[in-house]
């Protein structure tokens, strides 16, 4: 893919992220995605990043801004930088108590592309960051 291609990809997967549409974002990824869980284990396939979208929409709601998105010469690696604005819905397992806890939290996502879907997503963001953030409010 070249790099316009790439970050059209990229932007259409952040797009349906801030649109909640699951399905959107599933259709960018590859059959056997690898999924880099922010310090987790990796994941690997459609169906297992699914589930993941499904846990998420339970305990968080989520919108990315400031999204600035950077591609190699490629195309076939990108980034995209942003702050996370959210709210915490349910208490998720090992995480302070949720009560409709705000945050804003900066974070970014790495992602490989391969056949014009991608293929890997790796996504970073300080957890102890977030956990001060949620603990406040």
């Amino acid at each position: 893919m070249s790099q316009t291609e790439t970050k059209v990809l990229i932007e259409r997967y952040v797009d349906a992220f801030n649109n909640g549409d699951n399905q959107a974002m599933l259709d960018c990824l590859g059959e056997d995605v690898a999924h880099d869980v922010n310090e987790g284990e990796r994941e690997i396939g459609k169906e297992k990043f699914k589930w993941f979208l499904a846990m998420m929409d339970k305990h968080y709601k989520e919108q990315l801004t400031d999204i600035v998105i950077m591609t190699n010469e490629t195309g076939s690696r990108a980034a995209a930088e942003f702050t996370v604005h959210g709210e915490y819905l349910a208490t998720a397992e090992g995480l302070p108590e949720a009560n409709g806890q705000r945050y804003s939290v900066p974070g970014a996502i790495l992602f490989e592309i391969d056949g014009g879907r991608i293929s890997r997503v790796t996504t970073y963001y300080n957890l102890k960051n977030w956990i001060d953030s949620v603990s406040k409010g």
